[in-house]
């Protein structure tokens, strides 16, 4: 690993063979997320009710999992470096275990939820296996701030084609290899030809990237890393803004089906006539996946400009302001609605890349401050904060429906609309206020970092001399 070279350009190879491996992630985590509780209830035969308090269970140990995985990548060493060997070995573990996980065995209802337990709870732990090592790789790969961006937008921009791809095909393959009959050997087959695609495309993340800065092997007890962190003031205020961005998108997300079929319902929309509400959400959803596309492309040159601390607070404020002006538009305002969407979509789309280079600088803030490097574990707690936000914004979606009087399936009374419309404007831009506040106390702008970064270079190479 050549430190002189971590301020270099990284080539477009390499960015295209980082952002595979989000590609591969981002598949599995669209089908956790959109098919998954459909195949355990629908396919497989076991209790909704029983598969929501698997989840509880699963996605607790699934927090805590991410910075003990953040801890032992911390404390490897391999001629390949310290993350990359991950993407590389457990990457065939990874398909194999996906495939297992969308596998219906004949079993007893008590043996399905057993089965379920072992293979949903082994792949949530493979998944952060690769996923962990994957995050904390950008903070070695490059120093220099805008290249992050530029990778974290690459990784982004893998993430959504992957999400992408399964949107458009899973449910025809599906369809086509269970002939339209056994949905079982369809989920089988489809989930397949997806892990083989995931594996390749981690083995090519290992093969096409370079970790160029070598930080001094963590020989460090755990407390001392947990005493470091905690002293880290940027840590907990980027941890606080994270979660509170992932309670907006969750409440947002989790509202649209809701506000599509009860508040709007069937509508005239230009050129197109009379739309039903299911064609309505499915466009809407697939305007704001597009937009936080557009969005991540805009996110360096924006960046560059602006720096990365401005640009997360100022589009912050702009998401809050028009997740709160969504409250006023009335049923028939589609166009206006759809236009808003696509607006949001893209103040959110900038932030999801500079949240993941934001915590490249506080690795790199962490070391310059105490002399030793944790960059495993400040990234796994980024990825724990994500699902921790993702869990929390569930939660609050579902007790406010509760608390509005939501009634499933019927004609909703004014105060579940009200709860509804709330739930994707008011409540959701609450969340994104709460990230405005947290950023506020942020205090790592761009110039800042160049100067920690020109002094962390200065250490390291007087080590290495010392050390050479």
């Amino acid at each position: 690993m050549d430190n002189a070279n971590t301020h270099a350009p990284i080539k477009f190879r390499e960015k295209l063979a980082y952002g595979a491996g989000d590609f591969a992630s981002s598949m599995f985590w669209k089908l956790f997320s959109m098919f998954l509780l459909f195949f355990y209830t629908d396919v497989f035969g076991i209790a909704a009710g029983a598969v929501g308090t698997m989840f509880l269970v699963t996605r607790i140990w699934d927090s805590a999992n991410d910075p003990i995985m953040g801890l032992i990548a911390d404390r490897t060493k391999t001629h390949w470096g310290k993350f990359r060997p991950y993407l590389l070995f457990v990457a065939v573990p990874f398909a194999i275990i996906g495939i297992l996980t969308f596998t219906t065995p004949d079993l007893s209802a008590t043996g399905k939820i057993i089965y379920a337990y072992v293979t949903y709870t082994m792949m949530m732990m493979v998944y952060t296996a690769v996923n962990v090592p994957y995050a904390a790789l950008m903070g070695v790969m490059s120093t220099n701030t805008v290249e992050r961006t530029s990778l974290a937008s690459y990784r982004f921009l893998g993430a959504f084609s992957g999400g992408l791809l399964i949107t458009a095909t899973a449910t025809y393959l599906i369809e086509y290899f269970g002939n339209g009959l056994d949905s079982a050997v369809g989920y089988q087959v489809t989930v397949g030809i997806y892990s083989v695609l995931a594996a390749g495309l981690f083995i090519f993340t290992f093969a096409g990237t370079k970790e160029r800065l070598q930080p001094p092997i963590e020989r460090n007890k755990l407390k001392d890393d947990l005493k470091d962190i905690i002293k880290n003031g940027p840590w907990f205020i980027m941890l606080a803004a994270n979660i509170s961005f992932l309670i907006f998108n969750s409440l947002r997300e989790a509202a649209m089906i809701f506000y599509f079929r009860y508040y709007v319902g069937p509508q005239d929309v230009i050129y197109f006539g009379t739309v039903g509400p299911s064609v309505l959400v499915s466009t809407y959803m697939s305007i704001w996946l597009a937009a936080n596309i557009v969005g991540v492309l805009f996110a360096k040159p924006v960046a560059k400009r602006l720096g990365k601390r401005q640009t997360f607070f100022s589009f912050m404020i702009a998401t809050t302001i028009l997740s709160f002006s969504l409250y006023f538009i009335l049923p028939h305002q589609v166009e206006l609605m759809f236009i808003l969407n696509f607006i949001i979509g893209v103040t959110t789309g900038i932030n999801l890349p500079i949240i993941w280079s934001m915590f490249a600088d506080i690795a790199d803030y962490s070391e310059w401050k105490n002399g030793r490097r944790a960059t495993g574990l400040i990234f796994s707690s980024s990825s724990m904060s994500q699902k921790f936000g993702w869990t929390l914004g569930g939660a609050f979606s579902g007790w406010i429906l509760a608390a509005f009087a939501y009634e499933p399936g019927v004609e909703q009374s004014d105060l579940s609309i009200l709860g509804i419309r709330l739930l994707i404007s008011v409540f959701a831009g609450i969340g994104a206020l709460l990230c405005v506040i947290c950023l506020y106390y942020y205090r790592l702008d761009d110039n800042t970092m160049k100067e920690i970064n020109t002094e962390l270079v200065k250490k390291r190479n007087e080590q290495n001399v010392e050390e050479g």
